[in-house]
């Protein structure tokens, strides 16, 4: 299999806060590439810029060689993916579906078979560094699925991302995506605690931020969210319904598994508690708000 600008169609289903960009990054590379997505007007940048409109996920394939998903749920993948309007509906023999939804490792093995059996690929590929690293072009992506595939798509990856690595067969990728949820989950608790305490405290928040960002304390959490906790912005860059969505992934693989995360069961229950209280389309750093309200704190950042 070959992937080239001049010989690679694509499609794209999934126009959120990472997918646009992701999507854009592709056609300035010159693919030719259509595009679905459940609000039309979220297409109309990309309509723009050269992306032709399909009017469901079958037809995006029917018109693609490589089909990618980045959607909310896992019961969307399934519904986008598997659906009698599908996209492996449209497929044919020799194409290529590639699922970079943070979703189900059980999904993405489903969906591999399923579409093994009608002569088409597919490859589970997440990924980590949220709006920015979107926007920027400078994902991690995490690929599960077969070897030759996930290298044949190499100029898609280079589009979209710094970073991809191969990580096994179908639902690895999914699975490395768990391991990164969990490492940010229990991170992000601990950088809204250190800047809570510090406002606290009465300390200026960005000079406390010019000692402990560069230290053994610093990390990307802490220098990329930490200023928009400062400013009090919580716009999102990763919603908090998809990081509940997401932890409850890793906490049902982790059952499974006979694990014991509490940790991540920690950062579940207070996520799930900034859902219940309104916050599930805010930012991920807007734990700070709970962690505040626990302590009956006003935040007011800067």
């Amino acid at each position: 299999m070959i992937v080239e600008p001049s010989e690679t169609r694509l499609g794209w289903i999934g126009l959120g806060v990472m997918g646009r960009s992701m999507c854009g990054h592709l056609i300035d590379r010159g693919f030719e590439t259509s595009v679905f997505t459940r609000t039309r007007s979220t297409a109309d940048g990309l309509l723009a810029k050269g992306a032709q409109w399909a009017d469901s996920p079958r037809e995006v394939a029917a018109l693609s060689d490589v089909v990618f998903t980045i959607v909310g749920f896992p019961k969307d993948v399934r519904e986008v993916v598997l659906g009698e309007d599908g996209v492996l509906e449209g497929c044919r023999e020799g194409s290529v579906i590639v699922d970079m939804t943070t979703s189900e490792p059980s999904l993405a093995m489903e969906i591999y078979h399923a579409a093994k059996a009608r002569g088409v690929a597919s490859v589970d590929a997440p990924v980590s560094g949220g709006d920015v690293g979107a926007r920027e072009a400078r994902l991690s992506i995490m690929a599960g699925g077969d070897a030759d595939v996930v290298e044949a798509l190499a100029p898609c990856w280079s589009a979209m991302g710094q970073k991809v690595v191969h990580q096994g067969g179908p639902g690895a990728g999914q699975h490395t995506k768990m391991v990164n949820q969990t490492l940010i989950a229990s991170g992000m608790i601990g950088v809204c605690e250190g800047l809570l305490y510090a406002y606290k405290a009465g300390l200026d928040l960005e000079r406390v931020m010019e000692s402990v960002a560069s230290g053994a304390a610093g990390s990307w959490s802490l220098s990329n969210y930490g200023p928009r906790i400062i400013a009090n912005n919580f716009d999102p860059g990763f919603f908090v319904e998809h990081f509940v969505k997401d932890m409850g992934i890793a906490l049902a693989e982790a059952s499974r598994m006979r694990l014991v995360l509490p940790g991540l069961a920690l950062a579940h229950q207070l996520y799930t508690g900034l859902q219940a209280q309104g916050g599930g389309r805010l930012g991920t750093h807007a734990l700070q708000l709970v962690l505040a309200r626990l302590s009956d704190v006003d935040w007011e950042g800067r």
